[in-house]
């Protein structure tokens, strides 16, 4: 166990006993989009084990077509926010501090599928990730409410006693869709280059901030990586990074959490640093790293139906020893092993659990 991964921290109007947190990890548990007692009990069972901040699986927003999957859970709806304030206090009671990831899928949602099968898929343009255009691009007004009903979800948030809140701007979904240049061909506001196309979701920012107020930390969650594509990269040097993550500093983010297969990997040539690493040297900001932490296998492999094996956490301690990044996000080992966090403080290392993929739909 090392102390460096124990320490307090402190963002905004949120305190964290240590520096884990939990992953968002989608599961569609939540028939009719409602988080029930057992979607409580996940995280609660998390939260009295030691994990300093529980980020939720992605909780959909308003927006007609912004889940393809019924059983995702909604963050609307008196219903659904019923069940989200149930987390919330589950959590609470056990000690832990949570914030729900708002998201939208965009034009991963095919037409006729989700909670609402008639509605319209939303996107930046109307083009899918093969470049093909399939519907009309969406006016103003529309994108407008796409931005707007992350700001309603995030006034909900605040409402129901949330800690933080993060926006999920990652992995080929509907902000990722915006910043892509493959999938973004809007022409006017939020089109053009990377730094307008950024604007987007710096929109976003700013109107969840006004919902939500000035003690609750907004967190931004981005890849280059999209699920379309792998090998998928918005800013192809630390130059470029910096001016895109410029547009959320400015929009008042304050958090980056920076998504990448595996935490350990290099972003730039010439340079040992970590995606999370440049951002937090680029911008001055906290970052949240991630990548298959405690396992020898990355994700995509496992929902091939590849296993994995618990592995060191020596290069995780050397990283944020020398303060690379401020936080750690755990998935797939937590997911298995809701005490893993426990474990790792009590140095019970080789009570760690293989990640059996083949488990995952059973796992609370």
């Amino acid at each position: 166990m090392s102390s460096s991964v124990f320490r307090p921290f402190t963002c905004r109007g949120l305190t964290l006993p240590n520096r884990f947190v939990m992953a968002p990890m989608t599961r569609s548990m939540s028939p009719d989009g409602l988080p029930g007692e057992n979607v409580a009990e996940y995280y609660a069972r998390r939260a009295a084990a030691n994990v300093g901040l529980i980020i939720t699986e992605g909780t959909v927003t308003d927006r007609p077509g912004s889940a393809n999957d019924p059983k995702y859970p909604s963050f609307h709806g008196e219903a659904a926010l019923k069940g989200w304030k149930n987390v919330v206090d589950k959590v609470h009671a056990a000690g832990g501090k949570i914030a729900p990831q708002l998201w939208h899928v965009g034009m991963v949602r095919k037409p006729g599928t989700g909670p609402n099968p008639e509605a319209k898929s939303d996107s930046p343009s109307g083009v899918t990730h093969t470049g093909k255009s399939v519907m009309d691009p969406p006016s103003d007004e529309e994108v407008a409410d796409m931005i707007s009903s992350y700001a309603r979800s995030a006034k909900s948030a605040k409402e129901l006693g949330f800690d933080a809140i993060e926006i999920h701007g990652a992995h080929g979904y509907l902000i990722d869709q915006f910043f892509w240049d493959v999938m973004n061909k809007r022409e006017g506001k939020y089109g053009g280059d990377l730094l307008d196309r950024a604007e987007f979701a710096g929109d976003v920012i700013r109107e969840c901030r006004k919902a939500i107020g000035e003690d609750m930390p907004i967190i931004l969650r981005w890849s280059q990586w999209k699920q379309q594509e792998y090998s998928a990269r918005l800013a192809e040097t630390p130059q470029e990074m910096e001016a895109f993550l410029k547009v959320f500093v400015d929009a008042g983010v304050d958090m980056l959490h920076c998504s990448q297969r595996r935490f350990w990997e290099p972003e730039f040539e010439g340079s040992d640093l970590n995606l999370a690493g440049w951002a937090k040297k680029l911008t001055g900001l906290p970052t949240i790293s991630v990548g298959s932490v405690g396992l020898n296998g990355d994700f995509i492999k496992a929902f091939a139906g590849e296993s994995s094996q618990p592995a060191s956490l020596d290069r995780l301690y050397d990283m944020m020893e020398r303060d690379e990044f401020d936080l750690i996000a755990v998935g797939r080992a937590l997911l298995q092993d809701p005490e893993w966090v426990t474990k790792v403080k009590e140095g019970r290392m080789d009570e760690m659990k293989d990640y059996d993929s083949k488990a995952l739909a059973t796992l609370y």
